[in-house]
């Protein structure tokens, strides 16, 4: 063994418990650090001949990369939607890699075994039906190109093919109908093959996100045979849902595949003021729910449910003796396009068991009391103005007057200390969102922010 290693290896506990301190300081300085350090980029150090030991690889991150990390784990990261890691996530995390398990094959099958539960206690959280099967993928754009790719796998049935075998080509022209795709759709759409050009923009009711019924009934008609539609629980700006239970009903008249990205939308399952949203979830033939944004589960980790496991298996199957057969229950390896990835759902199964449905429905509805109270505070801030309505978790505003990119850049760099907002454009006009998910966020924080706004303006 190479010495390195080898005194690496007798000094493992002692090592481990300094690692365990440096975590501690971090976590304990979330809420005081710079929320978005500015600190440049380290010089770039050449490539180590020779190993320095793990002390002496702590000590190097501690000082030239440790300063310049943002407080993405604390309670006024508000950018894009990022959630945290509760302190049961953060041990299942840990315990992940230190059994650095495969879940993928029944050959080695316990890792494989926690993952089902956990996708079915989860399958219970967000109300959908014992035929939503459900595998652990690595984000929301791995989740809805599954989907996609299953439903590309039912279009090729309707006509007879498997695109699995036959390729994309056999399907001719496809048509996806959505009203707010989130960019991941499109982008799944150039992955498979699709191309970003079968996405078919559906209007939307006035001054909102969610798809016109009437306008989506008028485009299902026009594509004059099967088709997806791809619904949204939960827009990226305004969160707003579309009315998933009239959306499935067009399918008495209609024959599409109804996909939801419902990447953070589906925790409104878990508030009982808030469940009525996602009303008709479980009539989708495939969903898409990210964890590492509301449940508050380190990267990388979502996960995918469909109702039509044999038309998933048929896309990604392996051929591979050693990786096990394909079998009436399909090993992961032959559901997701990775053939090996590590134990997802250990992070999220030590969370659910840490903190229940109770905890987590604390979580969700104490964000939306904070974002409630933030839009409150921005419409009564001079020079600012809400775009659309708080209706779960983003607050979306901009300048009452001159609402230039560069101004709103502006604004978000003056306030970078203290809060994290990400840019948008809404309704054409250029915007900044902040996203409430975090397990830490309290109303204190939202009062922070606001004196940050009020300073700043």
């Amino acid at each position: 063994m190479h010495p390195r290693l080898a005194a690496d290896l007798d000094r493992l506990p002692q090592l481990l418990d300094a690692t365990r301190h440096r975590a501690g300081v971090l976590l304990d300085g979330l809420d005081e650090q710079p929320v978005r350090p500015a600190q440049k980029e380290p010089e770039a150090a050449e490539p180590p001949e020779h190993g320095a030991g793990f002390q002496a690889a702590l000590d190097e991150f501690t000082a030239r990369w440790e300063p310049g990390l943002s407080a993405s784990a604390g309670p006024r990261y508000l950018g894009f939607v990022t959630g945290g890691v509760t302190p049961a996530a953060l041990a299942g995390d840990w315990l992940t890699s230190t059994v650095d398990q495969s879940p993928n094959s029944s050959l080695d099958a316990a890792g494989q075994h926690l993952e089902h539960e956990t996708v079915a206690w989860l399958r219970g959280f967000f109300g959908l039906s014992d035929a939503h099967e459900g595998t652990f993928v690595s984000g929301a754009t791995m989740s809805n190109t599954v989907g996609l790719a299953v439903a590309r796998e039912w279009l090729g049935e309707r006509l007879g093919v498997s695109v699995a075998d036959a390729g994309v080509g056999a399907l001719g022209r496809v048509r996806v109908l959505s009203g707010s795709p989130h960019s991941s759709i499109a982008k799944g759409l150039s992955i498979l093959g699709v191309g970003r050009g079968a996405l078919v923009p559906v209007a939307t009711l006035p001054d909102r996100e969610a798809v016109d019924l009437a306008a989506l009934e008028e485009a299902l008609r026009a594509a004059d045979g099967p088709c997806v539609v791809v619904a949204n629980a939960g827009t990226v700006n305004t969160v707003d849902f579309d009315d998933l239970r009239a959306v499935a009903a067009l399918r008495e008249r209609y024959d599409f595949w109804l996909h939801v990205d419902a990447a953070f939308g589906a925790f409104a399952a878990l508030s009982p003021d808030h469940a009525h949203l996602v009303d008709g979830l479980e009539l989708a033939d495939s969903v898409c729910v990210d964890l590492h944004k509301w449940l508050n589960v380190p990267y990388d980790s979502a996960v995918q449910f469909t109702r039509r496991r044999d038309l998933q298996a048929r896309v990604f199957q392996n051929a591979a003796a050693y990786l096990g057969p394909l079998g009436e229950n399909p090993d992961f390896v032959h559901l997701t396009p990775e053939n090996s990835r590590r134990l997802r759902a250990l992070a999220a199964w030590f969370t659910l068991r840490a903190y229940g449905r109770d905890g987590h429905r604390e979580i969700v509805e104490r964000c939306v009391s904070c974002a409630r109270a933030l839009g409150e505070a921005v419409e009564e801030l001079p020079g600012l103005r809400l775009l659309a309505p708080v209706r779960l978790n983003v607050v979306c505003f901009t300048f009452t007057e001159e609402p230039t990119a560069e101004r709103l850049a502006a604004l978000a760099d003056a306030v970078a200390d203290e809060v994290f907002l990400t840019p948008t454009v809404y309704a054409g006009l250029p915007a900044l969102r902040a996203a409430f998910s975090n397990w830490r966020t309290t109303e204190s924080d939202t009062r922070r922010i606001v004196d940050a706004l009020r300073r700043a303006l």
